[in-house]
């Protein structure tokens, strides 16, 4: 199955949803799912394990769907996006001078051990200076990398150049970490304190804050983070 399979069910949903298309990318991967496994008893893995083989393709092509869903809008603010893996993957001189400008701007300093690009999926900057603007991490649960995640906003925050940069996460929350601000979990209370917040993506209505908010909230939060 390929990426664009998972394009064209989104959009047919996007047909029947509308705006509140972004409730229903759950039920876009239970659909991909079957089409995916169609695919793996063609070609089985290894281990002979669809459900590892699908949690694979699934993490990776959320983060795919994500930045399909926001680049038109990004780019309308006169804002770019890159992946995080074509910087982390890509020596800087074979590079453009756009993104290598970009990876230079989003680099920790650790000192005697070097300078490295913080584990993210989307990184959304200015074209014009290079200046990061914001991260996005994509998971279908917090459980997967929201600690990470606050711990690289801490890191970012300790330094002059980096210390503006936005850290967000956006999830599906299929585990329902972020659906009640108090009595709050342990995923919602590091989103809270240690991130510049989550935007989730879910049919099930959360307690929303400054911090946690559903996505339809993003571009708009984004539209004002740039007028700062």
């Amino acid at each position: 199955m390929k990426f664009d399979d998972l394009v064209k069910i989104f959009e047919e949903k996007r047909r029947k949803y509308g705006s509140d298309v972004y409730k229903y990318i759950s039920e876009v991967f239970r659909e991909a799912k079957e089409l995916h496994y169609r695919d793996w008893v063609k070609h089985p893995t290894k281990l002979q394990d669809h459900e590892q083989s699908w949690r694979a393709w699934k993490g990776k092509n959320l983060e795919k769907l994500i930045l399909y869903i926001i680049k038109k809008e990004v780019e309308v603010l006169g804002l770019k996006v890159v992946e995080g893996n074509k910087l982390e993957k890509t020596k800087s001189e074979n590079l453009s001078l756009e993104l290598s400008s970009v990876k230079r701007n989003l680099l920790v300093d650790f000192g005697e051990f070097g300078a490295h690009l913080p584990d993210v999926d989307i990184i959304i900057y200015k074209p014009d200076s290079y200046k990061v603007v914001a991260t996005l991490s994509c998971k279908v649960t917090l459980r997967e990398r929201i600690a990470q995640t606050g711990y690289w906003k801490i890191k970012l925050s300790k330094d002059e150049t980096t210390k503006h940069i936005k850290v967000f996460f956006v999830t599906l929350d299929e585990d329902g970490t972020l659906i009640s601000r108090k009595p709050a979990k342990k995923g919602r209370a590091i989103v809270e304190v240690d991130t510049d917040g989550a935007y989730v993506l879910s049919e099930t209505t959360i307690e929303e804050s400054n911090k946690v908010k559903m996505f339809d909230k993003f571009i708009k939060d984004l539209k004002e983070l740039i007028k700062c």
